[in-house]
């Protein structure tokens, strides 16, 4: 993104909450950066620079403002912008990847050498991948220090530092105060959140994560399309709250849960989870943020889709439609071959029987109606096709799942933000029992690929009015390169929505 300093400033001026999160905006007199929707006085323009990311300010030498906290701010979807080496790089530090490994692995991991994936962060980015894993570590523990009671030490462990002396200079360095300085009296910012609930294990106070997005946004109608396809023991919606389970890292890690619910005072979700997750606490946010797409710039995709006549009553009638994510990608492409030619009942029904067949048990009664871990990749692929076809499936669709979990397990599929897109289709719809419809469906939620679309799709021909699949993909061609969003805009108009 190319930033036009007049622009960021009207911007700025007008406190547009379109553009937070977009730039960000330092002020020289004071070496502070804020988001354009600071309510702090608007400064002169003569003492203002703009920023892409909160990582590029603070390479600047400019410190995170405490009342408008950019950590909070929403991000953007790397898959619409940035090139696929970095937008794969970014997904994989987000993560936490560089939290315990190097560049040079993380270069390894996505095929390129170290110097090559330094180059190519600092022209995308304007930062290197070791500065933006260390402003998204900073960025986390100061939301925490603000939003939960968890000690320092804690914050520093689960922030993805391995070191307390190192995170407490790190946090004086980058924001110019000792960390417990934002838990003391007269602390900047506010603590909503700090201490209360539970994430449902019973136990300790749930650490609490705020989500912000852009409006707007229809949680209701996002939470809907969940619950009919929640696996059961494994996901669970209730009222205006998602609940699932979440494997903890690294072998004999404990497992624990996630309860998500809107935040009636701002534009955020809030995610409870289980103190015993407090290491996976990056991965997690960044999981939340792709199932619920909460970097998408619904007020664009609404303008571009709107434009058409067959879309235009349907966005105006329920703005703020996403796309639903996945948390897990195994997990979300296991439940798309359950699918096949069966209900969206059906479907979850048989997931369920799976989890409880090859998944981890919780043993936690204070956790029902959760139950179960879903299996792992390489359980299912070390299983025999009757086993699998035990739960109530012909056998044909068991081997499917068993090829899907070996190409999982030996790292022939790997479903990941910024993969390569066709390449990710061929290679699915070389599996058998994969055809198009599925390979789709998967790389839109899996992958949240904006532009998939699954032309085949019964509701999606039935929405347009009975049309052919050929038919359907010409009627979508103006829809680019938000297909997936006019998708789930066509089943959300069926009256009784869409088995997919």
């Amino acid at each position: 993104m190319t930033l036009d300093a007049d622009t960021c400033y009207r911007a700025l001026t007008a406190r547009d909450a379109r553009f937070d999160g977009r730039f960000f905006v330092a002020v020289t007199t004071t070496g502070i950066y804020c988001r354009p929707v600071c309510r702090a006085r608007t400064p002169g323009r003569e003492r203002c620079r703009f920023y892409r990311s909160a990582a590029e300010a603070e390479r600047a030498g400019f410190r995170a403002c405490f009342r408008c906290r950019p950590e909070s701010a929403p991000g953007l979807a790397p898959l619409d912008a940035l090139p696929r080496l970095v937008a794969r790089g970014l997904h994989r530090i987000d993560e936490g990847f560089l939290n315990d490994h190097s560049v040079e692995d993380l270069a390894a991991a996505l095929g390129v050498t170290g110097r090559h994936l330094r180059r190519a962060f600092e022209t995308v980015m304007g930062v290197t991948p070791i500065e933006l894993a260390q402003s998204r570590r900073l960025a986390l523990a100061k939301q925490l220090l603000h939003d939960t009671e968890l000690g320092v030490a804690d914050v520093a462990f689960a922030s993805g530092f391995r070191s307390l002396r190192r995170f407490n200079a790190s946090f004086q360095e980058r924001f110019g105060c000792a960390p417990s300085r934002l838990r003391g009296p007269g602390a900047d910012g506010d603590a909503g959140g700090a201490g209360g609930g539970r994430a449902g294990d019973g136990s300790a106070p749930a650490l609490r994560l705020r989500l912000e997005y852009r409006q707007p946004f229809a949680w209701p109608a996002l939470l809907a399309f969940l619950r009919a396809r929640a696996i059961p023991g494994v996901e669970h919606v209730t009222g205006d709250a998602y609940q699932r389970t979440v494997a903890g890292a690294g072998q004999g890690a404990a497992p624990g849960l996630v309860t998500v619910r809107a935040d009636p005072a701002r534009p955020a979700l809030v995610a409870e989870v289980s103190p015993v997750l407090a290491g996976e606490l990056m991965s997690i946010a960044t999981r939340l943020r792709r199932l619920f797409d909460l970097d998408a710039d619904p007020l664009a995709i609404a303008e571009q889709l709107g434009r058409d006549p067959t879309l235009a009553p349907r966005v105006a009638a329920q703005p703020g439609l996403r796309v639903p994510g996945a948390f897990d990608a195994f997990e979300l492409i296991v439940r798309a071959v359950l699918g096949q030619q069966v209900s969206v009942r059906a479907a979850s029904t048989l997931a369920g029987r799976l989890a409880a067949r090859f998944g981890t048990a919780l043993g936690d009664p204070a956790a029902l109606p959760l139950t179960h871990i879903f299996p792992r990749p390489e359980v299912l692929a070390a299983a025999s096709i009757s086993d699998v076809a035990a739960i109530g499936m012909p056998a044909t669709r068991a081997a499917a799942l068993v090829n899907v979990a070996t190409a999982f397990a030996t790292g022939a599929i790997a479903l990941e933000p910024g993969a390569a897109v066709d390449d990710t289709l061929r290679d699915l719809e070389s599996l058998p029992g994969i055809g198009p419809w599925t390979a789709q469906y998967i790389v839109m939620r899996a992958l949240h690929w904006p532009d998939a679309f699954p032309a085949s799709d019964l509701g999606i021909r039935k929405a347009l009015g009975g049309v052919t699949a050929r038919q359907a993909s010409a009627c979508a061609e103006p829809w680019r390169p938000w297909r997936a969003y006019a998708v789930i805009h066509l089943w959300h108009s069926l009256s009784q929505g869409i088995e997919s």
